[in-house]
């Protein structure tokens, strides 16, 4: 399965992405892209998966933020 994954960074601090990964994200998993480590905060499937994909979405803090929460 490849899960598409549309990340959103918590606060607008940075403009998130999107990106494939053979592992299903969880929640306290760290992330990183753009240069910059990510905590995941929420996970959401968006739709149902098929086709060998998995569309989910992610909210995220950048860590020294999710650190201090």
């Amino acid at each position: 399965m490849i899960y598409k994954i549309s990340y959103v960074v918590r606060g607008g601090t940075h403009p998130g992405a999107i990106l494939d990964s053979d592992t299903l994200p969880k929640v306290d998993d760290e992330v990183t892209f753009g240069g910059a480590l990510f905590g995941i905060v929420e996970v959401m499937e968006l739709m149902p998966a098929r086709g060998g994909f998995g569309f989910l979405h992610a909210t995220c803090v950048p860590l020294d933020e999710a650190e201090d929460d």
